[in-house]
């Protein structure tokens, strides 16, 4: 077990890179015991990836790229501005409204960092404020990236965990609204103290053009909901909506409803039972193929070429984290170290809060050394027996355990949000950590509301029949 363990953080302090280091210290652990033949090693990395669920990975980096060069960005912060650019700090506020949108397309943080922060960074830095409070804006909000649905590491979590990943994603709404009015707090009191004024002129035309956006989505699911109750069959119901929604948006050109329609279907999709999370990744790349090509006709053959490389890419790289951490699980569980390490944290406290707290600051650690699907993949089989066995809900387990390492991404030695926002602001590293320590107070404050209160997380995969 130590050998394995020490291993790893040998190959780590010397710089290699996280999912070798665990394959590496794997195969040299299997070689030196001699407990399993070496041919273990390829069987377990295989069938680690060897998943229904997993499909959804490259589905969903797929469509969060395509929405990238369908114009969606532009049109997500330029319906952010009308909405919230009048308040004071308000690009501050425009950057968390276009990260919540943005969060139910691509579901992921680096992307959103990557993705919406190019735009953002660089309106923010015209319009006078400092780099750094243009960059820790950006990285706090790129943190409802997975929190909000749809999410890669609900993905992960939920195939490895055995829980119902509709239930997972439903989870996320009310957390991801409780941090996105924590950030919006947070940027009025840096404004309040700076003496910030808006950075949009208030219009009663945009804020109510704005506003219509938003009802006019939130009205979809309830003519739906009437259209069945007089008699209608469900999708006939939803068709004739989503008809008249896009004639609507091609008549008036919305800045943002088609892109606010994303995680609608996606939870609408699973909800009336049309497809799994797994295929509502597929929903979710036709929805932006349409998006692109048909209705804002902004794609071409060579960025959807590139959108296609890129996600090859990014999906290669995320497996092979997934394939080396899944022989180092085994092997943990395999050599009883995630037992030990399970009777040493239930000798130590049978209180499900105090579990918590230390559960908390575990994965807060290694989510700071650690990728996020590697530290899932790991850290799963270890907690969530105890976490069964001390009567907390998985699916609040795994919000808790996605906010820890999202808030991991903020922060060095391997935070990829940190160096991705360095890179784009074209600042250092160190100056970037600086600038992102202030984001950490409402982002601890969210997650110690999630921790200590279930019910924001539970409330509505129970309310739709949903979870245990």
């Amino acid at each position: 077990m130590w050998l394995l363990i020490g291993g790893f953080l040998f190959l780590m302090l010397c710089g290699v890179p996280v999912a070798i280091a665990m394959a590496g210290a794997s195969l040299v652990y299997i070689l030196v015991s001699g407990t399993v033949p070496d041919v273990v090693i390829a069987q377990r990395m295989i069938a680690g990836v060897e998943s229904f669920p997993l499909l959804a990975v490259p589905f969903f980096i797929l469509a969060g790229n395509l929405m990238n060069i369908a114009g969606v960005t532009g049109r997500i912060y330029a319906f952010a501005v009308a909405l919230v650019g009048w308040m004071r700090g308000g690009l501050g506020q425009v950057n968390i409204i276009g990260s919540v949108i943005f969060s139910g397309m691509s579901g992921t943080a680096i992307a959103d960092a990557a993705g919406l922060g190019t735009i953002e960074i660089k309106a923010m830095k015209d319009h006078g404020y400092s780099t750094e409070f243009s960059v820790g804006v950006t990285a706090a909000s790129a943190t409802l990236g997975p929190i909000i649905p749809p999410s890669l590491p609900f993905v992960i979590y939920g195939m490895l965990a055995n829980v119902s990943i509709g239930a997972l994603f439903l989870g996320g709404v009310v957390p991801g609204v409780v941090m996105t009015l924590l950030m919006m707090a947070t940027v009025a009191y840096f404004a309040r103290r700076n003496g910030w004024g808006s950075d949009a002129a208030f219009n009663w035309r945009k804020l109510l053009s704005a506003s219509i956006e938003v009802v006019i989505v939130l009205a979809f699911p309830a003519a739906v909901y009437v259209m069945i109750e007089v008699g209608l069959s469900t999708n006939q119901a939803v068709l004739i909506a989503l008809a008249v929604l896009i004639a609507l948006d091609w008549y008036f050109d919305f800045s943002a409803v088609m892109a606010l329609m994303t995680p609608v279907i996606l939870i609408g999709g699973m909800t009336l039972g049309w497809f799994t999370p797994t295929e509502a990744a597929v929903a979710a790349v036709i929805w932006s193929l349409f998006l692109g090509l048909v209705r804002y006709r902004s794609m071409t053959l060579k960025t959807l070429a590139k959108a296609t490389f890129d996600t090859i890419e990014t999906t290669a790289s995320v497996l092979f984290i997934v394939t080396a951490a899944s022989i180092f699980a085994w092997l943990l569980t395999a050599s009883q170290a995630a037992q030990m390490l399970s009777d040493a944290i239930l000798g130590f406290t049978q209180n499900k809060w105090v579990f918590l707290a230390l559960a908390n600051l575990l994965i807060l650690f290694v989510g700071c050394f650690i990728d996020t699907i590697a530290a899932i993949t790991i850290l799963v089989p270890i907690l969530l027996p105890i976490v069964l066995k001390l009567g907390i809900d998985p699916i609040h387990f795994g919000l808790i355990m996605t906010l820890n390492l999202m808030i991991g991404l903020l922060h060095p030695p391997l935070g990829m949000v940190l160096f991705v926002l360095a890179r784009v602001a074209r600042l250092s590293v160190e100056r970037t950590t600086m600038a992102i320590l202030p984001w950490l107070v409402p982002l601890m404050i969210a997650l110690l509301a999630i921790t200590y209160i279930p019910g924001l997380t539970l409330w509505l995969p129970h309310a739709m029949g949903l979870g245990r």
